[in-house]
């Protein structure tokens, strides 16, 4: 498993990588996304960043994703109590939110772990939202995102090929979480998080932890796409 990690964070770091500011225009329309983080090093010698979250998105909408997660709209952070906060809309920032408040014992927690994007959530709940604190949570999130994450991708054409527990997403998580070197460093934020598996796998991400990983066959494939490629069905 450790070589299969190695040659796969090889193989994205000869990708396209951004990060902010970028133009959402610049990006691909379909593929599988790969964040590094800045002081979190592979473990394989050197200092490779460590791959520390991999994502996908419907057939489509990796700019919208990546929307979700830098905030291109400034005007996605005025918060009202008919709308849904971008945690709600991002599970990676609704985790570095998460870990923020549980680092401080903060019981806002609590609230910030409901999801108000449906209108019955927002009435059963919403009188316990705190808009001031969460913008300041959120605002906390997003220059966490900007300043301390890049982010690079193969594009990859098909949701069934990247999608679900026979996808490449779930395959590139197998394998990472499977990985006994890459670790996290002591002061890294997903330490504090509430969620036992971002702890012990020392990735932003709770599902495929347990996914059967990479072999080196399916590399060779991947190694192949380098230079502009398409995996494609």
């Amino acid at each position: 498993m450790s070589s299969i990690c190695k040659r796969l964070h090889q193989f994205v770091h000869q990708l396209p990588a951004a990060g902010w500011p970028f133009k959402p225009d610049q990006l691909p329309r379909n593929g599988v996304y790969f964040f590094s983080e800045r002081g979190e090093t592979w473990g394989h010698g050197g200092d490779l960043l460590r791959i520390v979250r991999v994502g996908t998105h419907r057939e489509g909408n990796f700019r919208s994703r990546m929307a979700d997660h830098f905030i291109f709209n400034e005007r996605k952070m005025i918060l009202g109590p008919d709308k849904a906060a971008p945690k709600d809309r991002s599970i990676f920032r609704k985790n570095i939110g998460r870990a923020l408040l549980n680092r401080a014992a903060d019981p806002y927690l609590a609230v910030w772990e409901m999801d108000f994007t449906t209108r019955h959530s927002r009435e059963t709940n919403g009188s316990r939202r705190d808009l001031r604190k969460e913008l300041e949570v959120e605002t906390e999130v997003t220059r966490i995102l900007r300043e301390r994450f890049t982010f690079r991708w193969v594009e990859v054409e098909g949701e069934h090929l990247r999608m679900g527990t026979a996808g490449l997403e779930a395959a590139f998580i197998g394998t990472l979480a499977g990985c006994s070197h890459c670790i996290p460093s002591p002061d890294w934020l997903g330490l504090s998080s509430p969620k036992p598996k971002i702890v012990q796998s020392g990735l932003w991400l709770e599902q495929y932890l347990q996914a059967p990983p990479l072999t080196e066959e399916s590399l060779d494939g991947l190694e192949g796409l380098i230079g502009g490629k398409v995996w494609s069905a």
